[in-house]
């Protein structure tokens, strides 16, 4: 019984190939688009893995420092806070505030006009950054007229309720 070792053998060139990848974290690429006030680095795009839906990488925003007004047009994203606390502004006028610290995921809707804040004086916010397509849209957005004082927003939903009542 002959047996089809080519086969098998593209099998194992394909997968050994296009299978998994690991990217280092001291090879992350900056060649991406970039936020004043914020430092990204890509690891996972089509252009680096040829990745079809997803872009993921990290972003670092140095102590006291704030990003500019911006959205990522249709694109969905995932932010994951490693070390330090963020601030997130957003609304058409940034009315809108929540902070989110270590362990905490931060869900970015499309087209939510938003800005990072690093909340701490004296830390680098380092988080890991996903989102809903290969390449890493970012539109910086120049004419926001900023509230003084935005409004506090807490999750709520059934299992979570406001902590202030």
């Amino acid at each position: 019984m002959a047996h089809d070792h080519h086969h098998a053998k593209t099998a194992d060139d394909r997968w050994k190939h296009d299978g998994i990848r690991v990217i280092k974290g001291d090879q992350l690429d900056d060649n991406t688009a970039q936020t004043p006030g914020m430092y990204r680095q890509a690891a996972i795009n089509h252009a680096r893995v040829g990745a079809q839906k997803i872009w993921a990488g990290t972003v670092a925003i140095e102590p006291d420092a704030k990003t500019g007004v911006h959205h990522h047009g249709e694109l969905e994203s995932v932010i994951y806070v490693l070390r330090g606390k963020a601030r997130l502004r957003w609304g058409e006028r940034l009315q809108f505030v929540a902070e989110a610290g270590p362990g905490d995921f931060i869900f970015v809707p499309p087209y939510c006009p938003h800005q990072e804040i690093n909340a701490e004086p004296d830390k680098t916010l380092e988080c890991v950054l996903m989102r809903s397509d290969n390449e890493a849209v970012v539109v910086n957005i120049t004419d926001v007229d900023p509230v003084e004082e935005p409004s506090e927003v807490y999750w709520v939903d059934p299992i979570h309720q406001d902590p202030k009542g």
